[in-house]
């Protein structure tokens, strides 16, 4: 009988299923798509987040991320990372060095899709095979969570992402965000030669639509756009548990509050170590407060952001707020980092 079943083979995924085979248990991911899997996504990882690579012995190129940067039409603030540079890195590069990496610990791909899942006292059924437990790292809109009954409707405003990468030189070695009236861009160097712009907003609109609203962002792309765009959303998903008998939740599956401040990728990984940790202690039901835990300064401070977002009068005061507070702009980004 394999030990761990996971549904799913983006970063989170494969994460939990190397940190599996690590601690010596078999390993078996499904996944329906060709590798390297794509998504819009920001692409910028954490200090954090790139420190839980290199614990995997997933080695991937990048671009050395040294901060975060906040704009607005007047005003700019910047908070470097304390604890080492975070990375930045094309989905697809990151996508490929963990299958590798998760190849090497002798973890096994099926390609499929888990459709449903039959629990027993010790075990649970999925995809035509038996495992003692089964990990939904299934995405954002997770099939499996909605399966088993896991999700909250969500009353908030709906928020989207959209991203595209251009063919131009990074002219910085911090993550950008611009701050607009309907909504964000984030700008992260991903090699020497690529950026990738991602827009947020709560209006349904087409990229180029949104990047129009950021005149001097638009005024830097100078370069040929090098890929097509992607969307992804509605972003917010609430979660009533990270765990459901033998099934446990990582990744966006086990709940999203949203991409402001960029640390999807980064709790994904952390997230599946405590997962794995728990497994082998014997007690799964500690997860869903390990996932609470490491998750909780995100959760509160994206929530924050959000809030002020929201309100006109309140969303044009961050920029500025961030640089006439330099200390506590720095200690919120380390925080999160």
């Amino acid at each position: 009988m394999i030990d761990v079943l996971v549904a799913g083979g983006g970063p989170a995924g494969l994460a939990t299923a190397i940190h599996a085979a690590l601690a010596g248990m078999e390993a078996v991911v499904v996944e329906p798509r060709s590798a390297p899997v794509d998504k819009a996504c920001g692409e910028g990882l954490m200090p954090t987040g790139a420190a839980a690579l290199r614990s995997l012995g997933v080695r991937v190129e990048g671009w050395p991320l040294r901060g975060i940067r906040y704009l607005d039409e007047r005003h700019r603030a910047q908070a470097e990372f304390r604890e080492g540079p975070g990375l930045g890195v094309r989905r697809t590069r990151l996508h490929a060095a963990l299958a590798e990496r998760a190849a090497e610990v002798g973890v096994k791909v099926v390609h499929g899709r888990v459709e449903g899942a039959r629990q027993h006292p010790d075990s649970v059924e999925a995809a035509g095979m038996r495992a003692r437990w089964l990990v939904a790292a299934d995405g954002l809109h997770s099939p499996l969570r909605g399966l088993l009954g896991l999700e909250v409707t969500s009353r908030a405003p709906r928020r989207y992402g959209l991203r595209r990468h251009y063919q131009i030189a990074p002219w910085t070695d911090f993550v950008e965000v611009y701050w607009a009236a309907r909504g964000e861009a984030y700008v992260t160097p991903v090699g020497p030669d690529l950026v990738g712009v991602a827009v947020l907003s709560s209006e349904r609109r087409g990229y180029d639509e949104h990047l129009a609203g950021f005149p001097a962002l638009l005024a830097r792309l100078e370069g040929p756009a090098a890929t097509s765009v992607r969307g992804a959303g509605p972003l917010r998903q609430r979660v009533r548990a990270r765990v459901a008998g033998r099934v446990l939740l990582v990744g966006d599956a086990a709940g999203y509050v949203d991409a402001l401040t960029g640390e999807g990728v980064s709790l994904g990984l952390l997230s599946a170590r405590a997962l794995v940790a728990c497994l082998r202690a014997g007690r799964p039901e500690v997860y869903e407060r390990a996932w609470r835990r490491l998750s909780l300064r995100h959760r509160a401070l994206t929530g924050a952001l959000l809030a002020a977002r929201r309100r006109p009068a309140t969303a044009r005061l961050i920029v500025p707020a961030a640089r006439r507070l330099p200390a506590v702009f720095t200690a919120t980004v380390n925080a999160l980092a």
